[in-house]
């Protein structure tokens, strides 16, 4: 009897290490995970979802990293969609073979939160597009009575529309920004210049902007769009006949008035995202391309919740939802104990100037894409956001 009972324990004995070994490596993923996301030593153990919050805000009470929310999502297969969170929802974490987020449904009657606050970015959802070329584009080329500018309830007059029937609706746009890539010899990397337009899309200084303009004598190096700002809409009522070289279009919505010059183009019914999730870049930019065009509402910098251009879009794999950080780039200075304190900087060559390191300033997200231009707003910030500034990968240390 004793032998068979010693016999079970030696036998039993590799299960228990092996056991201890599965546990041990279990609990070390769980614990590298953790710590490979970062969870906050204060999270909560549940939270409950509230009126007014975003998806980046309850992201921030688990994570020091809100963007990789995604990263710790557990499908719940009692919800539809188990991206949409309400108001009165549940949220805690699990700690399984790896660190999940789970949500206990509430009564749902409010409608899902967003991951930014939609408010602060509709105008620029709403009112703001980019396009490749302004040629071919229907424009303005009278008002009624002659007027200088015209409002709701008057007409104006459109060439371009031949094909046009009563009844069809165009927005009303004004071309307000050109971009471009630009290079400057000596520099590290590319520079962008913002130039404002006129109603004909001409260079010249555009009053009505939400932006501010960054200017850098330099040579073009690549056309990245033309910023169009949704002026009104309006509705075609007689057409061209008779002789009559242009098209009537009714002004009946609210909005800012309308010029000889406005831009047409046809109404869309839903051309924007009304949900974003964020998430890191898909892949790694090259030092330089990716860079702040402008700053909303600001003479030259921004701050958390302001909206931001960028000089990257689709074509740089950028989509609804990228998160970047924001960086100030090193200067280059003289050694002045090197080389004196009296040397001159501008005759300083740059090759002999010493290159300071880079200085974060914040992160941002994306929330509308076109094809070399994006906009983003400012989630979090240390410093403010000033034109010219890099963007990188959210993750990068320096």
């Amino acid at each position: 009897m004793f032998e068979r009972v010693s016999n079970l324990m030696r036998a039993s004995a590799p299960r228990a290490r092996g056991l201890r070994v599965v546990l041990a490596a279990a609990l070390l993923t769980v614990a590298s995970y953790a710590a490979a996301l970062e969870l906050r030593g204060d999270h909560p153990d549940t939270y409950v979802v509230k009126r007014g919050d975003t998806l980046w805000d309850i992201s921030a009470r688990f994570l020091k990293k809100p963007w990789l929310w995604p990263e710790i999502w557990q499908a719940n297969p009692q919800i539809k969609n188990p991206h949409l969170i309400y108001p009165g929802d549940v949220i805690s974490l699990a700690y399984l073979d790896r660190v999940t987020a789970k949500v206990t449904p509430g009564e749902r009657t409010a409608r899902p939160i967003d991951a930014v606050p939609l408010a602060e970015v509709e105008p620029f959802l709403k009112d703001l597009r980019i396009v490749d070329s302004l040629d071919g584009l229907p424009y303005v080329v009278g008002l009624e009575d002659n007027r200088l500018r015209a409002s709701r309830g008057q007409v104006a007059y459109v060439r371009g529309l031949e094909g046009a029937a009563p009844g069809q609706r165009y927005l009303v746009v004004r071309p307000e920004k050109r971009y471009r890539m630009l290079e400057r010899a000596g520099l590290c990397c590319d520079l962008f210049q913002t130039q404002d337009l006129d109603a004909r899309g001409q260079p010249g200084l555009s009053q009505d902007s939400p932006w501010t303009a960054a200017v850098f004598p330099s040579k073009n190096t690549e056309f990245l769009g033309y910023e169009l700002m949704t002026q009104t809409v309006g509705t075609v009522t007689r057409i061209e006949v008779g002789g009559i070289q242009a098209t009537t279009l009714l002004l009946d919505a609210e909005g800012r008035d309308v010029r000889v010059g406005d831009r047409l183009i046809p109404v869309q019914a839903q051309p924007y995202d009304l949900q974003f999730f964020p998430h890191p870049p898909k892949q790694q930019a090259e030092y330089g391309r990716l860079t702040v065009l402008s700053v909303a509402d600001a003479a030259r910098f921004g701050g958390t919740r302001d909206v931001i251009a960028i000089s990257g879009g689709s074509r740089q794999g950028i989509d609804n939802g990228t998160v970047f950080s924001i960086w100030r780039r090193g200067d280059s200075v003289v050694d002045r104990v090197r080389d004196g304190l009296d040397r001159d900087e501008s005759l300083t060559l740059h090759e002999s100037k010493v290159r300071l390191p880079d200085e974060f300033a914040g992160h941002a997200m994306v929330f509308r894409t076109f094809d070399n231009v994006s906009y983003a707003l400012v989630m979090s910030s240390v410093k403010p956001t000033r034109i010219g500034y890099e963007l990188k990968h959210p993750d990068a240390a320096y």
